[in-house]
């Protein structure tokens, strides 16, 4: 497919919209086996523009989609999570051809709100999913043992994942315990909580047979990893801390069994130096030993 410039993709998507079908029929995928290094982008379709201490970081579309096409052309990046939206615009430029997609599926729960942890599904459906020959979806599911919300979004995550599962796709499912501390929902990430959130998680659908994890890096990786044998993923989080501490704390993830790769948006779009394709490329290495050693 050839790539366009936003200017096109703003024409295409008022005179030619059908194109989106047409570049996704016409996309060269790829199957979903791992180990993976995948860039998330979906954090805005919740309200999420926010990266470190710049509260709008990533509310600049163009800015975001360039950094998004530097990332998908590096050696060692093999796909996108994201909204459809965002998706869309990734598959117009041209971005897509050969990568792993993952369409993100319950954006409801906006950051900040009172209904935040009640997380509908307002982005994709697994049945678009299938039609655009993505290689699955994924959906945040957070516990909060105080909010009767939780109740209805760990029901809907299983229809998810029982639609998904009769589709033959993966369900990546992003567990966490979460709690209200002064208004604001934060996410337990002590060792015990993350255990109990794939306990969880686990058990959520007809079937764990397509069911993958999006796990954080916490203390005491190795515990964690002895709740589950499903294949999780690692997910990045908002940019802290030293880069360097973060990228050994994930090359130590990364070595435990069932981890297959990385998932990371954030911390790799929008890093300190702003050098974009300098922390994909330390990434991907981390993910791709033959990337190391060339």
């Amino acid at each position: 497919m050839t790539f366009v410039g936003l200017d096109r993709v703003r024409e295409i998507r008022v005179h030619e919209p059908q194109r989106i079908v047409e570049e996704a029929a016409a996309r060269r995928t790829r199957p979903l086996t791992g180990p993976l290094m995948v860039v998330a982008a979906d954090h805005p379709a919740r309200g999420a523009l926010a990266v470190g201490d710049a509260p709008m970081a990533m509310a600049d579309r163009t800015d975001l989609l360039a950094r998004l096409v530097t990332a998908l052309d590096r050696p060692g990046v093999d796909g996108v999570l994201g909204t459809p939206d965002i998706i869309e615009d990734l598959l117009l430029l041209g971005a897509l051809d050969d990568k792993v997609v993952i369409g993100s599926m319950n954006r409801g729960g906006l950051a900040g709100a009172a209904f935040e942890l009640d997380d509908r599904f307002t982005a994709y459906d697994a049945a678009t999913i299938a039609a655009m020959r993505f290689n699955g979806g994924k959906m945040l599911t957070r516990v909060a043992f105080d909010d009767p919300g939780s109740v209805r979004t760990l029901e809907a995550c299983a229809h998810a994942i029982d639609e998904l599962v009769d589709l033959g796709l993966m369900a990546m499912v992003e567990p966490f315990v979460s709690r209200r501390i002064e208004g604001r929902v934060l996410n337990d990430l002590s060792p015990e909580a993350v255990i109990r959130s794939i306990a969880v998680a686990t058990g959520l659908g007809k079937s764990s047979r397509y069911t993958w994890l999006k796990l954080p890096v916490v203390h005491d990786m190795e515990r964690v990893m002895r709740a589950t044998t499903l294949p999780a993923l690692l997910l990045g989080g908002d940019p802290s801390g030293s880069p360097d501490d973060t990228y050994a704390d994930w090359a130590k993830a990364l070595e435990l069994p069932g981890v297959q790769g990385l998932v990371v948006g954030r911390t790799l779009l929008y890093p300190a130096d702003d050098d974009v394709a300098t922390a994909v490329d330390v990434a991907a290495g981390l993910v791709h030993a033959d990337l190391k050693e060339s």
